[in-house]
């Protein structure tokens, strides 16, 4: 897995994803935050990728 890069912004709600693994039954270490976010990054880098390659000014959920 990829270490999170910090001069990224964090574009996710920290406790929000916390909690997801708390209601699993699980903990969750301190850069998972980071990580989770870093692969957002990674998403939408690509879902511009695909909307500009489209034609379209707008990013959908299928750029996903």
């Amino acid at each position: 897995m990829a270490k999170a890069n910090k001069s990224k912004e964090i574009v996710v709600v920290g406790s929000k994803v916390k909690d997801v693994i708390r209601d699993a039954g699980l903990r969750s270490d301190g850069g998972l935050v980071a990580a989770v976010s870093d692969k957002v990054h990674q998403m939408l880098a690509e879902a511009v990728t695909r909307c500009k390659e489209n034609g379209r000014s707008t990013v959908r959920p299928h750029d996903l």
